[in-house]
């Protein structure tokens, strides 16, 4: 059987998995629509949550970005695990206890204000809208890619296949889904990786293949690596960092806070029956994530070694025998040979996966000196010798252009796996994607149909209307998502992470200091979560130029050209959380102080007296 039509063929298994489970699982009430009934098993529930977590971001572009970052990479390992971590320890419990759907509805009854409610469910639209665009990207790369269609296409198909599950299956629906989900996309990421690991290092764990000799030689893969691209002018892949140590400090912390900021996320705590459920769910939870997230980084690693081989021969990575991509142990260039001509890679002999790629856009070649031959430097090194032998061989400039989004989705291809691997790993990229995607759906559903309309709006609907309220702003951000998903504004991790920003600087100050002050008024929550936003917003949308003000004179006023003190627009979170912080406490401190019953209430939900009886409403 040909590559496309397994594909079709796993791919159409696993939707038609889904659908049947949606089908199975469907919700009949507002409690199941919202919470599937709060009767979710703990390991159930982690399983779903990993699936909910680990979006087209983790799956597609987590392993591709550190593949291009190196160790700066890293940043994303640290701020989304440790911020899992914030959230299950820190703040998932208390939530669970408070023992409402929604984190709007929890803002709006801490803060005693239908107005912070407003507020919360403007910033969670923004924040979860901005997320969704990174899953519908993702799922039109993986369509356009393996099922021979347009990503367009692919984004419609993927709209129509969450439409069916998540509208009529709710939240009950979209937890036995995601537990088929994270069985599909855990084995997608792991199998391949298994396999190439087993192929550079003869190590089948690829967790300890990162650290391992290259198979039959006494050179570890990273040191090897390491030589790689900085003969070809990149920066060492082992201390590669990302800007500044500011930079990367407010990077992460953006990513970590932003991670206990959304919504999604914590929803998902409130489908187990008590407190002790929700703790025990986040820990399996934490199981389920982490067996992705050891292995992304040997991903990442194996994934640069493979593509630069194929792009360049001279780099001593070559077909073995059985037809794989392996490293050579004899072949071993000296720097002196690297940049000429034919070393380099003849166009019209670029392997069967680069063809496939370049069909999508995502892989692009340019010819620039005209010799035929794909000569892959950094245009940006400062490297004088390594620019000096590039140019020397007829370099221009570089001719191969690689997105970030398709190194997992090709490294089974690079590494010409069996047929079977690389059907898999399509399957597991549009899992990722569709799980998370329901997720954030769900997420704005609540909040427009149970705390807009509902909380606001008319206080006084029908269970009924409510459940159908929030089927029709299910489907309403359906086509919205799948047209943001068709012009996104970067690829799936960089979007991702400024959906991240978005929450850090908005909802998580507003949750911890609904959580542990009892001296933050109704007030001081609204003005801070407005001016978090702001400054984020304001700060990303200026860094690209979009305001009244050219980007570059915006930048000149804050700091330069690398920015606010170089902190880029992903790690502005930070400082917008920061905004928000200081705005809602100073406010606070000029009004009202909050009433007597609100501050026993925020005692009471720290108490753990009582805790395992919490039960949504």
């Amino acid at each position: 059987m040909d590559l496309q039509t397994l594909t079709y063929v796993v791919v159409g298994a696993t939707f038609a998995l889904y659908l049947g489970i949606a089908f199975w699982a469907r919700a009949g009430s507002t409690s199941e629509f919202y919470v599937a009934g709060g009767g979710v098993h703990p390991i159930t529930n982690g399983m779903a949550t990993a699936a909910d977590w680990m979006s087209a971001a983790s799956f597609i572009s987590m392993a591709g970005l550190i593949s291009n970052m190196g160790y700066g990479g890293a940043v994303f390992l640290m701020g989304w695990t440790g911020g899992y971590v914030l959230l299950a320890c820190l703040l998932a419990p208390y939530l669970r206890k408070f023992g409402k759907f929604t984190v709007p509805q929890f803002i709006g009854d801490r803060y005693y204000s239908q107005t912070a409610r407003t507020v919360a469910v403007v910033c969670l639209l923004v924040a979860s809208t901005t997320y969704i665009i990174g899953q519908m990207t993702g799922v039109g790369v993986t369509f356009s890619r393996f099922l021979g269609v347009s990503s367009e296409t692919g984004i419609y198909i993927g709209q129509a296949i969450v439409f069916f599950y998540a509208v009529f299956g709710g939240m009950k629906g979209i937890t036995y889904t995601q537990v088929a989900q994270y069985i599909v996309l855990i084995l997608a990421y792991v199998i391949p990786a298994i396999f190439i690991s087993l192929n550079l290092t003869g190590n089948f764990l690829p967790q300890l293949g990162l650290g391992s000799d290259l198979a039959g030689t006494d050179v570890s893969l990273l040191a090897k690596l390491d030589q790689v691209v900085t003969d070809l002018g990149f920066s060492q892949y082992t201390t590669a960092s990302a800007g500044s140590m500011l930079n990367m400090f407010c990077f992460t912390l953006s990513l970590m806070i932003g991670t206990a900021g959304l919504p999604h996320v914590i929803v998902r705590f409130f489908t187990v029956p008590k407190v002790s459920d929700a703790r025990m769910s986040a820990g399996w939870a934490l199981v389920f994530i982490a067996l992705l997230y050891t292995t992304a980084p040997a991903v990442g690693a194996m994934a640069r070694l493979n593509l630069i081989g194929t792009a360049n021969t001279a780099v001593g990575i070559g077909a073995g025998p059985d037809g794989q991509m392996v490293v050579k142990a004899d072949v071993v260039k000296a720097n002196a040979d690297l940049f000429a001509a034919e070393a380099s890679l003849k166009y019209e002999d670029r392997p069967e996966w680069m063809k496939r790629w370049e069909k999508t856009g995502l892989l692009k070649f340019e010819d620039k000196n005209g010799d035929g031959r794909i000569q892959y430097y950094n245009d940006a090194t400062k490297n004088e010798a390594v620019k000096g032998k590039a140019e020397a061989a007829g370099w221009k400039g570089n001719e191969l252009t690689v997105n970030a989004d398709i190194i997992v989705l090709a490294n089974p291809e690079i590494a010409q796996l069996p047929n079977w691997v690389i059907a898999l790993v399509a399957a597991g990229g549009l899992a990722a994607a569709l799980s998370t995607a329901a997720g954030l759906l769900m997420a704005i559903s609540s909040a427009v149909s149970h705390d807009l309309i509902k909380g606001s709006i008319n206080p006084n609907i029908s269970e009924k209307n409510e459940l159908l309220a929030g089927k029709i702003s299910m489907a309403v951000a359906i086509v919205i998502s799948g047209w943001l998903g068709l012009n996104p504004p970067s690829f799936a991790a960089g979007t991702v992470a400024l959906a991240f920003g978005i929450a850090a600087s908005s909802i998580f100050p507003a949750i911890m200091m609904g959580i542990f002050s009892k001296s933050i008024n109704d007030k001081g929550a609204s003005a801070g979560m407005l001016a978090g936003l702001f400054v984020t917003l304001f700060y990303v949308f200026a860094h690209k130029g979009l305001f009244f003000i050219k980007g570059t004179e915006f930048l000149n006023l804050v700091g330069g050209n690398n920015g606010f003190f170089g902190i880029s627009p992903e790690g502005i979170g930070t400082v917008g959380a920061l905004v928000n912080f200081i705005v809602a406490y100073l406010v606070s401190k000029a009004t009202k102080p909050v009433p007597a019953h609100i501050a026993e209430l925020v005692e009471s939900v720290r108490v753990p007296k009582g805790a395992g009886g919490a039960v949504a409403h």
